[in-house]
């Protein structure tokens, strides 16, 4: 097989509980068959004598794995060499491994080997950006977030998103796998760059799933139980909140290249749904389409909070930067749109409403904070006293630069220009890629993201010295991206500690924006 075979799919894993009422051959090449049937690419199947069942009752893709518990390794996944030549043996197609620097019996390179002795293909289930960067060196096909969050410490609720984004950088080959429990968090894998999707046991393990349900409806009904022990009626609308009846404001983000809408309840994304803003239709379109695209929400949700690129004020939406999204200059965005839908609407810039969210649900941390979103452009928002700034607060990338020609600061920092200096220095390469070229040491797009680095740090400590906030939050895909903030501290390092930023990633990703005009929508009740 090719690595394209399983490019833009559903991997399903089907692996039972061990021991389980479920743990038989049987219910394994089951599992297989119903996942294929209903559009899963290739499978994912621990141990040999599973994966030699399934062989036969499917033709798509086995990732194989062998699972031990060793006395002197905390590595479980197909540790040794025999067990990539029975895996292989068996008829798995990708040989799946443990590739953390761990204590472990056999070395990464050994495994590889190994497996492509045989014409297999490799997956390396790593716990992090360097171990993925490491399995490559040694000629892994696929990378995979397997191992994030299983090797020390808490394991976390969510899947990784973010490290998808990293190992993205490094080759397009990830697969997202560990803790996908919902259509919602698959797709957001996907868009965070992963080739593939593992779900397992929100599909395959009965008794996780059932236990997940149980348990929701244990603390519902115990909570349902202590507001009947104080006289409050379970059946009435003030009971009924948003915690039991789902999400109650649907979130809009209308951005110059896409527009999402979610159903957003209490900071958590509940649906969402993504479309190209069709950008020669204009703001009546955009709004009609997204009422029809919505409709079938419509019982869900009774309020709209929508946030737009550009500048809003009394409810009306005016360009700063055409080129971004050209719409008439003021607009009436709140007028039209509460017409439209027929409900209350309020409207806010999308990098204000991004540090909203980020200041109530993500890594502001309820403390006041600016944000800095650095992706195509710059975009910002300042939280002050608890307070969002609204207007032209925070927007930083229009703040006239130091070149010759005045120009805003984003022409000379952010994503479109790292793709021209790279035209520049004879690459044609966008952000990602010079990204990708600085990772691995090359000088000339190591000192094209340098440059805009020290920009954005001399940006972050004049913001400190205006606002002194708690933190400046650093969202959007260039500022997120590997080693770039690394890169700003390194450049602020000779600031001395009481004028020093404190500098910290954001933890909402795509959905801050969303996040952050539904509570925003709630507060204007």
């Amino acid at each position: 097989m090719q690595r394209e075979d399983i490019a833009n799919s559903l991997i399903v894993s089907c692996q039972p509980v061990p021991g389980g009422p479920m743990d038989s051959a049987q219910f394994v090449t089951g599992f297989a068959r119903a996942a294929v049937e209903a559009g899963a690419k290739a499978l994912r199947i621990e141990s040999v004598p599973y994966v030699a069942a399934a062989r036969l009752a499917v033709r798509v893709p086995i990732i194989g794995i062998v699972k031990r518990d060793l006395t002197d390794s905390p590595v479980r996944i197909t540790p040794y060499l025999a067990d990539v030549e029975a895996l292989a043996e068996a008829g798995a197609d990708i040989i799946a491994f443990d590739a953390t620097e761990r204590v472990r019996p056999v070395p990464v390179e050994a495994l590889v080997k190994a497996v492509k002795a045989r014409n297999k293909l490799t997956m390396a289930d790593c716990s992090c950006l360097d171990d993925a960067r490491r399995a490559l060196a040694t000629g892994v096909d696929f990378v995979g977030t397997t191992l994030s969050g299983y090797v020390g410490g808490p394991e976390p609720e969510d899947p990784d998103i973010a490290l998808i984004a990293q190992m993205r950088t490094l080759t397009p080959y990830v697969i997202a796998e560990g803790r996908i429990r919902s259509p919602e968090q698959a797709a957001a894998a996907a868009r965070a760059g992963a080739c593939a999707v593992v779900v397992g046991s929100a599909i395959t393990r009965t008794e996780h799933v059932t236990s997940w349900f149980h348990q929701a409806l244990s603390d519902a009904y115990a909570a349902r139980g202590a507001q009947t022990a104080l006289g409050t009626s379970v059946l009435g609308p003030t009971v009924l909140g948003p915690s039991v009846l789902g999400p109650s404001v649907l979130g809009i983000d209308i951005g110059g290249t896409k527009t999402m809408a979610a159903l957003v309840c209490d900071g958590t994304v509940i649906e969402d749904k993504i479309v190209r803003t069709a950008r020669e239709a204009g703001p009546d379109a955009w709004l009609a389409s997204l009422a029809q695209s919505t409709s079938a929400w419509s019982s869900r949700f009774s309020r709209i909070g929508i946030a737009v690129t550009g500048l809003v004020q009394d409810g009306r939406w005016s360009a700063l930067n055409p080129a971004t999204l050209g719409i008439p200059d003021g607009y009436p965005l709140v007028e039209r749109a509460s017409a439209v839908f027929g409900k209350p609407v309020c409207a806010f810039n999308d990098a204000q409403a991004a540090a909203w969210g980020e200041y109530k649900f993500g890594a502001g941390q309820g403390r006041d904070i600016v944000f800095l979103t650095i992706s195509t452009g710059i975009g910002g928002g300042i939280v002050c006293n608890g307070r969002l700034l609204s207007g032209l607060a925070g927007h930083f990338g229009l703040i006239r630069g130091l070149s010759e020609d005045r120009a805003p600061l984003e022409d000379s920092t952010s994503g479109r220009w790292i793709a021209s200096e790279a035209l520049k220095a004879g690459s044609k390469a966008d952000a990602a890629d010079v990204f990708g070229h600085a990772l691995k040491g090359e000088d000339w797009a190591g000192a094209i993201v340098s440059r805009s680095a020290s920009r954005v740090a001399a940006l972050c400590r004049d913001i400190q010295m205006m606002f002194d906030p708690k933190s400046i939050v650093i969202g959007g895909s260039i500022g997120l991206a590997e080693g770039y903030l690394d890169r700003v501290r390194a450049h602020l390092s000779e600031v001395p500690p009481r004028l020093s930023p404190d500098l910290v990633a954001a933890k909402l990703g795509g959905h801050a924006g969303v996040i952050g005009v539904a509570d925003l929508a709630e507060w204007a009740r």
